[in-house]
């Protein structure tokens, strides 16, 4: 049965998409309408800060849904794939899934259409991850070869990391495979790294091996690259959708097998790669050409404290938060070349899941309940921050604290939808994870 949720007051809703049936969120006086889209249907949480959940068309919204929010995901357990009707609040379910984890889900992506969804399963008969392409508004199903991390604007690629890998380093970000069938990669690898899927066809690649990535990092770490073990983590298509950004985690192989690295192996290194991806010179596969491959953010400057890497709205520049004098976090920017690092917003702390609005004059984050910038009890602050003159308002404050902690923390990840108008979050309420919806349209006049 749905939780109730208590803690709402009724609408109606600002937009004509949106259905006056869901109920209003109004706990710490918010600065803008906020919507609760998954109030009859608990335990749902949308992907991540830099994908919305919110159809092409803004009519649907996609999250995942536990079937139990109070544990760890067992190998091949289910979860499932939840459409929401913006216009009539209807939900149902329209797939589920064996390939998640309990931050991002399944790795939920539109594609351009409202009749491309992506997400990843799991083959429990092979323990293979991949790719599924559902049309939720008909129904249909189409297996890729490849997995899914983020998904191009248009729809037409796929990118990811080996999902069975990443939680080597952290939990909560792939998928779930018995221990035994996780792989370990040591030294050079050169048949996985970053794979791309064309979805015309379902066909994937690895575009770039981790070899490839380790020889480009130029890491005074790596000197001996066979004493290293090295795992893919996020992938990212600019706004643009012409390049690629990728980060890659390392540390020195011992003897036994590890899980959870991040946070616990001080030995732990990360660089974050751009690369252009060239579709009007394809190679003999069809995949584009990768150019200009770099280490963008070095393993120097993430070792100083930082999170969190995203584009620029514009595809030229990179942000994401760093304590580039090992002090308090900052957001910062820096060109693809990996030249101009520096503040954003001079002694503005960074904090949370950045994201830079298009018109390039704020920008919008939250925070783990550990920073500075959160409020002690376990609720964080949405931020929407003026990039010329540090100014801040405080959008709204929710909690982001469940029961369980750890990788089971709920994160907001304020993730905007394609008109830039609203956006998407996580919270726990009501001792339920639920997904909300910001109008901001009155602040961006």
């Amino acid at each position: 049965m749905p939780t109730p949720a208590t803690n709402f007051a009724p609408g109606p809703a600002p937009l004509p998409s949106l259905s006056d049936a869901f109920p209003r969120y109004e706990q710490f006086d918010p600065a803008v309408p906020i919507y609760c889209v998954t109030s009859d249907r608990p335990g749902c949480l949308h992907r991540f800060f830099d994908t919305s959940p919110i159809s092409p068309s803004g009519r649907y919204l996609a999250v995942f849904g536990f079937r139990d929010e109070r544990r760890y995901p067992e190998p091949g357990e289910a979860g499932d794939i939840v459409l929401v009707d913006l216009q009539t609040a209807e939900h149902r379910v329209v797939a589920e899934t064996r390939g998640w984890e309990p931050q991002m889900g399944a790795n939920l992506n539109w594609g351009g259409d409202d009749h491309a969804l992506f997400f990843n399963d799991v083959d429990t008969a092979t323990w293979d991850a991949f790719a599924v392409k559902l049309d939720p508004l008909r129904g249909t199903t189409e297996r890729m070869q490849g997995p899914v991390y983020h998904a191009s604007p248009d729809g037409c690629w796929l990118a990811a990391s080996n999902p069975k890998t990443m939680r080597r380093t952290q939990g909560g970000y792939g998928v779930v495979v018995p221990d035994d069938l996780v792989p370990r990669h040591v030294g050079e690898i050169e048949d996985d790294g970053v794979w791309l899927t064309d979805t015309n066809t379902g066909q994937a690649k690895v575009i770039v091996s981790s070899a490839e990535l380790m020889r480009v990092a130029d890491s005074p770490n790596l000197d001996a690259p066979d004493a290293f073990e090295v795992y893919g983590f996020h992938s990212k298509f600019s706004p643009c959708g012409a390049k690629l950004l990728c980060t890659t985690r390392w540390c020195r192989h011992e003897p036994e097998p590890a899980f959870g690295m991040h946070g616990g192996r001080k030995d732990l290194r990360y660089t974050v790669f751009t690369m252009d991806l060239d579709t009007e010179a394809p190679d003999a596969d069809g995949f584009p050409t990768i150019k200009n491959l770099r280490p963008t953010i070095p393993d120097s400057e993430w070792e100083k404290g930082g999170h969190h890497v995203n584009w620029f709205p514009d595809s030229t520049e990179l942000s994401a938060n760093i304590a580039l004098q090992r002090d308090a976090m900052r957001f910062v920017r820096c060109n693809l070349d990996g030249s101009g690092l520096r503040e954003v917003v001079p002694g503005v702390v960074g904090s949370g899941h950045p994201t830079v609005h298009p018109t390039a004059d704020h920008f919008l984050t939250d925070s783990y309940v550990h920073e500075g910038v959160s409020f002690g009890d376990g609720t964080v602050p949405l931020r929407w921050v003026d990039m010329t003159t540090g100014q801040e308002r405080l959008i709204a404050r929710v909690c982001a604290k469940s029961p369980e902690g750890g990788v089971l923390r709920v994160d907001p990840h304020p993730a905007w939808d394609r008109s830039w108008t609203h956006f998407a979050f996580n919270g726990y309420v009501d001792g339920t994870r639920r997904v909300f919806v910001a109008d901001m349209r009155e602040l961006l006049g």
